[in-house]
């Protein structure tokens, strides 16, 4: 009977997330026989091929590359058989097909950047801070033939920060989520896991993928709603606005904002600015945005984009 250490895994994921959840296995000596992660896509200007950052990672450490086009495809569940992993260990990869997660003999187990049954969907660290949650954590359960529903092996709570992004966030739930992989592998490993049904108590909040038009900004909802939306969406996707300067109109994201409450009588949306600041009216205070970038330029900060922009007394954002 193979040890823990040399339990054949495939470890399957895409982006620089799972990376962090990767390389935390080879570092504590775990045998994983290949990596299964998505194609190599066209991106930026000259539309080059680039590879995942996990693909990257494992070419780095001579851990041989999978990339499916359809997991379904003969060919590649015949190298995935090829393979005799023990166990399959899934970050932030795509839905699995009933053939591919009951192929080991230990089962295929998913990491998930919240405490299930909460946020269940693609983008759990960006809604937990755009809806003002003050604590998540990382779960581990194995797969099921729905998304993210799999009984629970193990969970690991941490608070968010007032001061929180998406970001920073992102980086310590990637160590947390190591953590919960290393031992959730021992335990199964082991076999001392104990999976047990995920319990929905109402109301359950979802994490649905993130588009442009989610991620919009609605300068009537709170100055608290707002802070914690440009928060759980920096430094990327962004949060964005539409900033009105007279005839002209562009788009705008914002980055960094500190709150600010205060009673005023400015509608919505008014921009204030001065030299150094550059203020943002909503119905209990002010948003005063600290990083921003406006469209076809950089990102920087206020003082820089006051210093090269001029705005008009009746400058606005929506």
């Amino acid at each position: 009977m193979a040890t823990i250490k040399h339990l054949r895994i495939v470890f399957m994921g895409t982006p620089h997330f799972a990376v962090g959840i990767f390389k935390a296995l080879l570092q504590a000596g775990h045998n994983i026989v290949a990596v299964v992660t998505a194609p190599d896509r066209p991106a930026g200007r000259g539309r080059k091929m680039n590879a995942s950052a996990v693909k990257e990672f494992a070419l780095e450490n001579d851990v041989p590359v999978l990339q499916p086009t359809n997991l379904k495809d003969p060919m590649f569940l015949g190298d995935l058989r090829a393979l005799e992993a023990d166990l399959q260990v899934v970050v932030a990869f795509r839905m699995l097909p009933k053939v591919v997660w009951q192929m080991p003999a230990k089962g295929t187990f998913n990491l998930h950047a919240s405490l299930l049954p909460q946020y269940r969907g693609a983008a759990p660290i960006n809604w937990a801070i755009m809806n003002g949650e003050t604590k998540t954590g990382v779960t581990t359960f194995f797969i099921d033939d729905k998304i993210d529903t799999g009984a629970i092996i193990l969970k690991k709570e941490t608070e968010i920060g007032p001061e929180d992004t998406a970001g920073s966030l992102h980086d310590h739930l990637m160590e947390l989520g190591a953590r919960a992989v290393l031992e959730t592998v021992d335990l199964i490993g082991r076999d001392k896991a104990l999976p047990r049904p995920q319990v929905v108590q109402e109301p359950l909040r979802e994490a649905p993928k993130l588009n442009k038009e989610i991620c919009r900004l609605d300068f009537e909802r709170s100055l608290k709603a707002l802070y914690d939306f440009i928060r759980g969406l920096s430094p990327y996707p962004a949060a964005w606005c539409t900033l009105h300067n007279g005839e002209e109109a562009a788009m705008l994201k914002v980055f960094k904002v500190r709150p600010e409450v205060a009673r005023h009588d400015h509608p919505s949306g008014t921009l204030l600015s001065g030299k150094k600041e550059l203020k943002v009216a909503v119905r209990d205070g002010f948003l005063n945005i600290m990083e921003l970038q406006l469209q076809g330029k950089r990102k920087m900060k206020v003082t820089d984009f006051l210093n090269g922009h001029k705005l008009l007394e009746n400058a606005y954002v929506s």
